[in-house]
């Protein structure tokens, strides 16, 4: 189905429709299908690890799972060069559709044989090549689909629609596993992830104008210009910088830091899913405060100063004895996470060239989803030799660096959100 065409000349204080970005039908749309995309993934990596846990050895299941990180980060720069030549929303259409066939097909092989590890392997290859294209693109549709005085609003909505993909996921992942193995927990990930296909065909996108979509010769040249967009532009380096270090110094206290303060401390499994549950509340709150008000005054400063706090709340996170403080730490920690996350994101989409969108946000997903989780065994090293402490107050150290990048760069501390 061929796309609505909105003029790019429309004003930049409404939405298409002249509704706030909650109240929009065509964003509704958006927000339905990201939803329904995001709790079938969720469900796809449950049916996932369970297929790989019964199918082989933990080595192998651990492999597997593992297996898809290597095409998503070797591609991603590429990806959002193509999200860019073909836009954003053709290339999630076809990500979700190529998604969804894969997760059937493997479906449909598990109910009935049983071939062993080889098509878990395949399939998380195509995801991870997937989701290099897929991933710049779903981060550059909300700048066609609203206006940029709505971006705000709509990053706390896609919050909002996170953390409902993780408080559904796994149950209905866990309940698919259930009732009829993995083949049926396969099928429930197909069915959600293909429901996003026709309300992402029913968009409206604004167009940009012809000189704006003219690309370079070669895709070599295309990514070239984007990351030339990045490095020099005044708001946009110090960004990935202040995103970079506030992710290296946030995933692995979160992770696998968790698990082993978890440990030490007593807590249990069950302590982990508290603290992991204050989490996510915080994040919600975050997340629902940017849906309501749309729009916080001075988000460069906003975003330097949430990081430096949520820096601090991490480091306190190691000292706390009891569980129920450390569930309060972490809703802080969630809150303010929640809330410098959503206004880098708004700045990234507000400040970024629309034309070079797919290729700045491929950058951001690369250094968040590619480079930072490679943090994460170095931690658990440094944990089993110097205790969590020390690490913790590290990478809270860490985390905080990307604060004072963010308020020590004139053009980052003094960017706003659109009006």
């Amino acid at each position: 189905m061929t796309a609505t065409v909105i003029s790019s000349t429309a004003t930049s204080t409404s939405t298409p429709t002249g509704r706030p970005a909650h109240r929009d039908p065509n964003v509704l749309r958006w927000l339905g299908a990201y939803t329904s995309s995001m709790v079938g993934d969720s469900v796809y990596y449950i049916a996932l690890s369970w297929a790989a846990v019964q199918g082989g050895s933990p080595a192998q299941a651990g492999i597997v799972m593992s297996v898809s990180a290597l095409p998503r980060a070797v591609l991603m720069l590429f990806g959002g060069v193509i999200a860019d030549r073909l836009g954003p929303r053709r290339v999630v259409i076809a990500g979700d559709a190529v998604r969804c066939a894969a997760v059937v097909a493997v479906a449909a092989l598990l109910f009935l044989t049983s071939p062993g590890l080889w098509p878990l392997t395949a399939l998380a290859l195509v995801f991870g090549t997937v989701d290099a294209v897929f991933l710049p693109a779903v981060g550059a549709l909300p700048a066609r689909v609203t206006t940029r005085d709505q971006l705000a609003r709509v990053q706390g909505m896609r919050g909002l629609a996170l953390r409902v993909a993780y408080i559904l996921g796994a149950p209905l992942g866990g309940l698919g596993v259930a009732l009829g193995g993995a083949a049926a927990a396969f099928g429930l990930a197909g069915l959600l992830i293909a429901v996003s296909v026709p309300l992402l065909l029913t968009l409206r996108v604004r167009e940009l104008p012809a000189d704006d979509r003219a690309a370079a010769p070669t895709p070599w040249q295309d990514l070239r210009a984007g990351l030339a967009h990045v490095r020099h532009h005044r708001v946009l380096a110090p960004l990935m910088l202040a995103i970079a270090l506030g992710d290296l110094g946030f995933v692995s206290p979160l992770n696998v830091g968790l698990t082993l303060l978890a440990d030490r401390r007593g807590w249990g499994a069950a302590g982990v899913g508290w603290v992991v549950a204050g989490f996510g509340f915080g994040a919600g709150a975050a997340s629902l405060l940017l849906t309501v008000r749309g729009r916080l005054p001075r988000a460069g400063l906003v975003a330097g100063y949430t990081i430096l706090a949520g820096s601090v709340a991490i480091g306190a996170l190691a000292f706390v004895p009891s569980l129920a403080g450390a569930v309060g730490v972490a809703l802080l920690v969630g809150l303010l996470a929640g809330l410098s996350g959503a206004m880098c994101s708004a700045l990234l989409q507000t400040q970024a060239d629309p034309a070079c969108l797919g290729r700045v946000t491929a950058v951001s997903s690369l250094i968040s989803l590619g480079l930072t989780p490679l943090s994460m065994p170095f931690a658990a090293a440094a944990i089993g030799a110097f205790g969590t402490g020390p690490v913790y107050v590290v990478s809270a150290a860490v985390c905080g660096l990307g604060g004072v990048v963010a308020l020590a760069v004139p053009g980052l501390r003094r960017a706003e959100l659109p009006r």
